[in-house]
């Protein structure tokens, strides 16, 4: 067993595994990193931010676990921390594979609950992904005490069985959340996402079962235990780039290309669900006589008053509050019977502005708060009303006392005096315009008809002054 290839590495094989493992791993940092670093999207908080950053760490441990435990560099296990139950169980069980898996289940989960439930996880993110991974730490320390392993790092038949079948059920929960959630015809990628971490995850145990019982039965052929130990590796280094999925936590980064650095496509969920008018303000729309005594309610259903009324508040560093006026208000025109849309936009809410910590937290009472996180129905048209009413009544009280003396507002009154002329010149230029088509004067009543209809007409009518 001294001469063993699997005990004493450094083939040049492995050295071509192991750097195809290095840029999988940086690959998938840069991709992670991606939309934060180069289009300067604001992190989000919660278990949409630290959830993708725990599958970085997972996958770079898991393929770090695969080259100490499968001895592709050559080195001697002079010390405890280089054993194969601190890499083969430890790091590539619990804290590699096991919480890969353990990620993709806490998502699907959270899928589950929100698009069929149509309500938010009962359990937290931050609660539910300890608790699955706690079989994966249970079947380490187990392993730990009996040391199972032989010199090359493998378990005995029973043992690769009890452990397969851990790894197998895993799949299955994620096979069930998956096949719960297939009828949602998501706006998004998550659906296939699901599928192909199912897949590839899958794949990678059918293989390694395969190279263990290549191994134990041929332990002696070099060649075979090489070629196996570097395709294992090579396939778990395209399972943490295909598993790897943002789309679940953050949709709106699937919309940023990862290939050219060009603007995003989609700004603002409203827009990336395709909700009429979202974010534009047209150049030809009517100007709307702006009268401080109307309620504030009512004034900010108006487009260009609510993002004169958004720039004060911003410029002031509490525009918390009317950027939650709008996408309630974007919410609003989501149709009731289209649920999967009404959700995205209402998770979205949550996650920027109700969400304890979030990155647009509004100051609203508990009582609100409580209701919106343990709403029974996210779809619900009145889930943001208590909350709406109370910011309202403090903008009322603070901003818009001050925005009515404000430049934003002297600004705001010169642009809707300017469009409101604009408007009537162009109302007038319309109603007398020599076209007889557009013409709003009678014929009968009009005594140059007959003039400029004979101007207008075709060449076979006779001018009557030629």
């Amino acid at each position: 067993m001294a001469n063993c290839p699997a005990v004493h590495g450094g083939y040049p094989s492995n050295y071509v595994a192991v750097s195809i493992a290095i840029f999988a791993v940086i690959l998938l940092i840069v991709r992670s990193s991606f939309p934060f670093l180069i289009h300067k999207v604001p992190s989000a908080r919660g278990s949409a931010f630290w959830i993708p950053v725990i599958q970085v760490v997972a996958s770079f441990n898991f393929l770090l676990s695969l080259v100490m435990a499968g001895n592709f560099l050559k080195y001697k296990k002079s010390h405890w921390w280089l054993s194969c139950y601190v890499w083969a169980v430890w790091v590539e069980g619990p804290l590699g594979f096991g919480l890969l898996m353990s990620c993709r289940i806490a998502q699907a989960f959270q899928l589950y609950y929100a698009f069929v439930k149509r309500r938010l996880p009962p359990v937290r993110s931050h609660i539910f992904l300890p608790l699955i991974v706690l079989p994966w730490i249970a079947g380490a320390a187990i392993i730990h005490v009996k040391k199972p392993l032989n010199c090359r790092c493998h378990l005995q038949t029973y043992w690769v069985i009890a452990v397969m079948c851990l790894h197998a059920l895993y799949v299955a929960v994620l096979v069930g959340f998956t096949g719960a959630i297939r009828h949602i015809e998501f706006r998004f990628d998550e659906l296939k996402d699901l599928w192909q971490g199912i897949l590839v995850s899958a794949s990678l145990i059918g293989l390694w079962v395969s190279a263990y019982i290549l191994n134990e039965i041929h332990d002696n052929i070099s060649w075979l235990q090489v070629t196996s130990r570097f395709i294992l590796l090579f396939t778990a280094s395209s399972l943490v780039l295909v598993f790897f999925s943002i789309s679940i936590s953050q949709p709106l980064l699937t919309q940023i290309s990862f290939i050219k650095r060009e603007p995003i496509e989609f700004k603002t969920m409203c827009q990336a669900l395709g909700i009429p008018d979202s974010g534009l303000l047209l150049h030809r729309e009517q100007a709307v006589v702006i009268d401080p005594n109307e309620p504030l309610d009512k004034l900010l259903t108006h487009k260009r008053f609510r993002q004169s009324f958004m720039a004060f508040a911003d410029s002031c560093l509490a525009g918390e509050s009317v950027h939650f006026f709008e996408e309630v208000h974007e919410l609003g025109k989501i149709p009731i019977d289209d649920p999967v849309r009404r959700i995205y936009m209402a998770r979205h809410i949550i996650n920027k502005y109700i969400i304890a910590g979030s990155a647009m937290e509004v100051n609203i009472s508990h009582r609100s708060r409580q209701a919106i996180l343990s709403t029974t129905d996210l779809t619900h048209p009145d889930l943001f009303t208590n909350a709406l009413n109370e910011l309202l009544q403090l903008m009322k009280m603070n901003l818009a006392k001050d925005f009515w003396s404000s430049m934003y507002f002297l600004k705001l009154k010169d642009e809707t005096s300017v469009r409101s002329n604009g408007y009537e010149m162009e109302q007038m230029s319309g109603a007398y315009s020599f076209s007889p088509r557009l013409s709003c004067v009678n014929a009968i009543d009009d005594p140059f008809h007959h003039d400029h209809f004979s101007s207008g007409s075709s060449q076979d009518v006779h001018h009557p002054y030629q």
